[in-house]
């Protein structure tokens, strides 16, 4: 597995829906007065991956790292500064979505759909939910009148509601449902890629489970393809194929689930793994867990060389002023932007404790 070239050409394979080839978001912060460009916040600084149809890529990181700004970049909600966002149309044909027209949107976006963290705010509570699912039905000419009612009930028994709660609105709903909204309303187009944007994280721990089985159920029915976009490690082991680790604004570790979990290249990764919680009450107390120093770097001000060097224990002064690339390790399936990826007996999730 290669990380694509910045820049190049589009050169995917048939399997690939989608290539993130150097994607950038830098917002400009401005001085009061003068409106003279002082610095440029970097919250998305040159990430690559690809994503092959049918899978699920998992984008994890902490809370500011640059998950969001990525993908609101890829769903052109805001242009990005830079990099190219190559997507496989219905068609045949490849598109660069960073570059891309608003009228050339427009059908993609019938094709990419997304769902968001909190379905009690991306839910419009004076709406009906027929009216909310309606609303793409109608937007796109997929469905009016009497076929746009039986559609709504089909995608509302799809998603597990009862059809004739859609005269209801939002705020007659549980936090679970109100989502599965949201998920059948992303679905209303018959899309084939979603982005879930920390779907499942204002949900309860058991409600959580029942969305995972629900997606999992819907990719295999409908042949989806996700960017599944969150914190919590423990929820992407269940879901994803692959995972990319980000750390303010990059890519730092991208593996399949197997080796990521078993075998993490980076020392960011190594931390995140070890506040993973393993249901073994024989391993109580013997928690190992690694305690990051400070907080996560200002992407305003990133550090010299690797981003993550004044919170590693390993840092040496190469790392304190040669930023690292993303390249293979010894571990197939695996990307590290790591000096030491080789040499580092890092722990895995289960190892950790």
């Amino acid at each position: 597995m290669t990380v694509p070239s910045p820049l190049a050409p589009a050169t995917m394979g048939p399997n690939t829906l989608m290539q993130v080839q150097d994607l950038k978001m830098h917002f400009a912060v401005k001085a009061n007065f003068s409106r003279r460009i002082v610095r440029q916040v970097k919250a998305v600084d040159g990430i690559s991956f690809s994503i092959e149809k049918g899978e699920t890529l998992g984008l994890v990181g902490e809370s500011g790292c640059g998950k969001s700004t990525a993908t609101r970049a890829i769903l052109r909600v805001i242009k990005p500064t830079g990099g190219r966002v190559d997507y496989a149309t219905p068609e045949g044909g490849v598109v660069d979505l960073a570059t891309l027209s608003e009228t050339g949107l427009k059908p993609i976006y019938r094709d990419m759909r997304a769902v968001f963290q909190d379905p009690q705010a991306s839910l419009n509570p004076r709406m009906r939910v027929i009216d909310i699912i309606g609303e793409v039905l109608r937007v796109n000419g997929i469905a009016t009148g009497s076929e746009l009612e039986d559609r709504v009930a089909e995608l509302m028994r799809k998603v597990g509601l009862r059809p004739e709660n859609m005269w209801r609105y939002p705020h007659a709903f549980s936090g679970g449902e109100r989502q599965r909204v949201s998920i059948a309303r992303a679905l209303a187009p018959n899309p084939r890629f979603v982005i879930a944007d920390e779907a499942l994280s204002a949900l309860d721990v058991s409600v959580q489970a029942q969305t995972i089985n629900l997606l999992q159920d819907l990719q295999a029915e409908m042949g989806l393809t996700y960017l599944f976009v969150s914190h919590d490690l423990s929820v992407v082991r269940h879901i994803c194929t692959r995972v990319a680790v980000m750390y303010v604004g990059r890519v730092v570790e991208l593996a399949t689930v197997d080796a990521l979990y078993n075998k993490p290249g980076h020392p960011y990764t190594e931390a995140l793994l070890s506040a993973v919680p393993v249901a073994d009450p024989t391993l109580k107390g013997k928690s190992r867990r690694i305690r990051l120093p400070g907080d996560v770097a200002d992407p305003a001000n990133v550090p010299s060389g690797c981003a993550f060097h004044p919170r590693c224990r390993f840092a040496t002064d190469l790392c304190k002023s040669t930023r690292p690339e993303l390249k293979p390790t010894q571990v197939d399936g695996q990307l590290a932007a790591c000096h030491y990826a080789d040499t580092l007996d890092l722990r895995g999730a289960i190892a950790a404790h």
